[in-house]
């Protein structure tokens, strides 16, 4: 349904459910934004299981839902709750870091996490020389998303969980099933995601296999962990390969996704990457733009009231759906001056919620941001003539997906 047909809806009608999720392109803000954000900035919606949700559309009422912890993640994978699509991983991952009691866990994940970590930024550098060097012995037209933000992405992730940059295919082929969004759930959504399962449960064994100093990533530290914290004795195998599990299929989707759209963005206003080859230092301010921009998230962030909590002018109900719209709130002029103008030079008193916010606020913020920063530099260092190598109206966006993503992003040089 669209912005016409609500318009259209006379003040004594029932107003029918809108349709969630919204557009699928991931460089057009879809045209219902601005009209819920002003008319019903806490709108009734239907989901893609049939489910009926308040989808939160304002910056203000955006933060209070991300930031009130009546507001549950973790409930969201509850039998018998609505939902935005169909579970295709386990319920017991939908807030795995949530279930992480161990204090030696946590902090052996959160020092896996540490963009600051003596080498990465110069490995990460060298990893995105290599696979541009391979795009440009190929030849252009080449696909960016394919040759470079994918394995860009899983190159981080492979260094930081401990496992070899040469399994990136098969790992990153995992989580086009795994990040499936579907109306019913499917049996082999499960056999995916517990092939990777048992994956990183012999790379933790190979690690355990090496000397203490010898040990790489937070495989390693979990290696360790196994050995010598009492905290983590409970912990099976299984359980530590389920949170790397986690780690890499959420952090790989993200930050590929946010990369290629990020990507896609300046390639649609050519100055910009004139502008950011001339001062790189202003790329760390140019990203949190770019993320503040960025369409990827395409489904909402889900939670699962609690109580009953008034939010704007609607009184939400134990137990019922709620969806953070971040197109709405990231564009909502009431907390950001020209919203709908890409300004590598914004600052701005309001953050954005391209990571969330409260107690989910994303851990692998930081992470993200030194990956999306060392690639921008790399490119527009490397290919200054980088260009779009097709109409942006002949890009295919992928249906039933997590994330908005083209399917190919063809660029020329």
């Amino acid at each position: 349904m669209g912005v016409e047909q609500l318009e259209g809806t006379g003040a004594g009608e029932q107003r029918p459910l809108l349709d969630f999720p919204l557009s699928r392109r991931g460089d057009v803000l879809p045209e219902e934004c601005a009209w819920l954000r002003e008319k019903a900035p806490v709108a009734r919606v239907r989901t893609l299981t049939g489910d009926p949700a308040w989808l939160v559309s304002s910056y203000a009422l955006a933060k209070q839902v991300l930031e009130d912890e009546r507001f549950s993640l973790r409930d969201t994978a509850n039998a018998g709750v609505p939902r935005q699509y169909a579970l295709t991983i386990p319920p017991e991952v939908v807030d795995n870091m949530g279930n992480i009691n161990s204090a030696g866990l946590r902090n052996a994940v959160m020092k896996a996490l540490n963009p600051r970590r003596q080498g990465l930024r110069d490995l990460l550098r060298a990893r995105a020389g290599e696979l541009l060097d391979a795009i440009v012995a190929e030849g252009g037209p080449a696909d960016l998303r394919a040759g470079f933000a994918d394995p860009f992405s899983a190159a981080l992730h492979c260094q930081v969980l401990g496992v070899p940059f040469e399994d990136r295919r098969r790992l990153m082929s995992g989580l086009d099933v795994a990040f499936m969004t579907a109306r019913e759930p499917f049996a082999d959504s499960a056999l995916n995601w517990y092939k990777d399962v048992g994956y990183f449960a012999d790379r933790l064994n190979d690690q355990l296999a090496l000397a203490p100093e010898e040990r790489t990533g937070l495989l390693g530290r979990f290696a360790g962990l196994k050995e010598a914290d009492p905290e983590s004795a409970h912990l099976s195998d299984d359980m530590f390969a389920t949170v790397a599990v986690s780690l890499f299929g959420a952090g790989a989707v993200s930050t590929s996704a946010f990369l290629t759209l990020a990507v896609l963005a300046l390639l649609q206003r050519p100055e910009l990457i004139g502008y950011l080859r001339r001062h790189p230092e202003r790329m760390a301010g140019a990203v949190e733009e770019l993320l503040r921009w960025n369409l990827s998230v395409g489904d909402g962030l889900p939670r699962i009231a609690l109580a009953d909590v008034r939010v704007g002018d609607v009184l939400v109900r134990e137990g019922e759906l709620v969806l953070v719209l971040l197109e709405g709130a990231n564009f909502d002029p009431a907390a950001f001056e020209r919203p709908d103008e890409l300004d590598l030079e914004r600052e701005s008193a309001n953050p954005h919620l391209a990571f969330g916010a409260g107690r989910h606020f994303c851990p692998a913020s930081a992470l993200g941001r030194a990956h999306a920063e060392i690639a921008l530099e790399v490119l527009v260092e490397r290919l200054p003539g980088l260009r779009l190598a097709v109409p942006p109206e002949n890009l295919v966006w992928r249906t039933g997906f997590i994330k908005r993503l083209p399917e190919r992003l063809p660029v020329a040089w």
